[in-house]
């Protein structure tokens, strides 16, 4: 960030001892749904923790990204405010790549705003409005995505 000439807040940990990052979560996402900051990045072992966290909060769209193509297309196309990663999946270089890639990239608007409002409005529901195809005990399926999924289980369960 520095070398960006970027202004951030570091919201810790300042230690390698264990932590309860969902603590770390909400300060931090905080800084974004109160103005103060417009991105919040969070890492954690695998990024999926801190992900997972984020999205609980009002008004955050977070992203874990491995690699930085997801890093500009949930920029580009989902508004994302926040970049999660991985410390064991990510090294400090390919880090650096995925954050400049979501820093370097801009909202598209256009088609994509009338999803980022049904995203939104996702906050509000208590459960699904809709019934999705269900593979077996424990899998839901995005039902574009179910011949493929299927295909992928039958092959490797």
């Amino acid at each position: 960030m520095e070398e960006r000439g970027i202004a951030y807040r570091d919201f810790g940990t300042n230690s390698t001892a264990s932590c309860d990052y969902p603590d770390y979560a909400a300060a931090t996402c905080g800084a974004v749904t109160n103005g103060s900051s417009d991105f919040a990045i969070l890492c954690c072992g695998t990024g999926v923790g801190m992900s997972m966290c984020a999205n609980k909060i009002k008004g955050i769209r977070a992203c874990c990204c491995s690699e930085p193509f997801s890093a500009e297309y949930t920029r580009r196309h989902n508004n994302a405010n926040t970049l999660c990663l991985g410390g064991r999946v990510v090294g400090p270089g390919l880090a650096c790549q995925i954050v400049d890639a979501f820093l370097d990239h801009e909202f598209e608007g256009g088609r994509h705003q009338k999803r980022i409002d049904k995203m939104m409005a996702l906050e509000t529901l208590s459960g699904s409005p809709t019934v999705v195809p269900r593979l077996g005990p424990g899998f839901a399926l995005y039902p574009m995505n179910f011949h493929i999924v299927r295909r992928i289980c039958h092959e490797r369960c």
